[in-house]
């Protein structure tokens, strides 16, 4: 009994759908178009299968093709075989852990957005622009997507994952780093002082009453803890705010929209938009919010998703400038879709967040420095970190937290290094308090 190849039941299928473009003209060339490439796909799947010097699984041909396509589109995008969301449901069902750092792979490289203050990863000493080289002696080059990276690193808690990692702003080798894998869960917000009580100081300078936050990354205690943190700053006269975010690599969108509508009386904060998706749109209310005071947010190139959000709203309503550098660009919105009844799944871009001014935030694939994306700091108020710089930066922020974790000195000045983007917020800020 003849027996229909994969090939034969597709062809068989394209030519069905064929004798169907006639039934609406005007879709018809664009049917046709879709037939024709279709054609093309299913010819040089016969071809493979039929001809490649040795047999090939037509199942794993069929997904390395779905994963080639949504490599095509963009870094957050992923396919996930059955064996993928047999995983991740156990993931769900179980008690897994993490090491504490946000990562972001392209072009071949997993770079380190930010690790938690407090995690096991800052406390094994990676930093924010590492690359992560190998997983449990696994080359990243051999992932496809993100999602396979994240996978690998996370884990049962108690168990150490091994990661060589290359330092940004060193030329050294790179070394091997075994990280203990916990349940995460850090505070978001930090001050610049501390306390001989080991507590933050959310005050930059007593004298001249400037605060200053470095919020970390946004979860749901995220804005509760910024809101309380504020109205005591509030009831201390606190005259101007310094909300650092840099290497914050985001989180929830609701703790993003919650956080400026505590700056923001009225306007937009963000809206969200895609060919297939409903518009969304969200604006701030008068009720609950912060008296107005002279306020400047700092990012860097590793500030992404909410913390652009917070950075591009609060900018285009005029409520504070952005000082530092040019935002990573990652302003997407992913949805999972079910394949083959549940099996397999699609992590597809849907969406993107765009600020109140309409400019989209997130980075495409395509796009080059000239073109509108992400937040760039207000005119005159860019200040760019070499690497030497940076490196410097980061040391000076792990110190702070080193220093909380243990007994003795208090001290959080970060040795010689100087902060120009931190200085120029703080001069910011004291013009506009003299001003007024």
């Amino acid at each position: 009994m003849y027996r229909l190849s994969v090939v034969g039941l597709c062809s068989l299928a394209l030519l069905v759908w064929a004798g169907a473009l006639g039934a609406a003209d005007d879709v018809a060339d664009e049917r046709r178009e879709q037939y024709e490439l279709m054609k093309l796909f299913v010819e040089s799947f016969q071809q493979i299968e039929s001809n490649y010097v040795t047999e090939v699984d037509r199942r794993e041909l069929m997904e390395a093709a779905i994963r080639g396509m949504i490599r095509h589109l963009d870094q957050y995008s992923s396919y996930m075989t059955p064996g993928d969301v047999e995983r991740f449901t156990q993931v769900v069902d179980q008690e897994f852990g993490g090491i504490g750092i946000h990562v972001n792979f392209q072009t071949g490289v997993l770079r380190v957005l930010s690790p938690l203050p407090g995690s096991p990863a800052a406390k094994a000493g990676i930093r924010s622009g590492d690359a992560i080289l190998e997983v449990d002696g696994e080359s990243v080059e051999n992932f496809d997507v993100l999602s396979d990276a994240v996978k690998r690193i996370q884990g049962p808690i108690g168990r150490p994952v091994r990661l060589k990692v290359l330092h940004e702003g060193e030329r050294r080798e790179s070394e091997e780093i075994t990280v203990v894998r916990e349940v995460i869960q850090v505070p978001t917000i930090h001050g610049f002082r501390l306390n001989e009580d080991k507590q933050w100081n959310f005050m930059y300078s007593d004298e001249e009453e400037i605060g200053y936050i470095h919020l970390a990354h946004f979860s749901q205690r995220t804005s509760e803890e910024l809101r309380t943190t504020l109205h005591e700053l509030v009831d201390q006269g606190m005259n101007g705010l310094i909300l650092d975010l840099r290497s914050n690599p985001g989180g929830l969108l609701d703790a993003a929209i919650e956080i400026c509508d505590l700056f923001l009386k009225s306007g937009n904060i963000v809206s969200v938009q895609g060919r297939n998706v409903a518009h969304q749109s969200w604006d701030a209310n008068e009720e609950g919010t912060l008296p107005e005071f002279p306020m400047a947010i700092l990012v860097n190139r590793y500030s992404a998703s909410a913390s652009e959000v917070v950075s591009a709203a609060l900018q285009d309503n005029q409520r504070a400038v952005v000082v530092g550098e040019r935002t990573w660009g990652k302003g997407s919105v992913q949805n999972m879709i079910r394949l083959e009844e549940g099996n397999s799944q699609l992590k597809l871009t849907m969406a993107t967040y765009h600020r109140p001014s309409g400019v989209n935030i997130h980075r495409m694939n395509a796009a080059g420095d000239e073109d509108d994306w992400g937040v760039r700091p207000d005119e005159g108020l860019e200040h760019r970190f070499d690497r030497r710089q940076f490196s410097q930066w980061v040391t000076a922020m792990r110190r702070r937290e080193i220093l909380r974790e243990n007994a003795g000195e208090t001290s959080t000045d970060g040795g010689n290094f100087v902060d120009t983007q931190l200085n120029a917020a703080l001069d910011y800020v004291r013009n506009r308090i003299a001003s007024e």
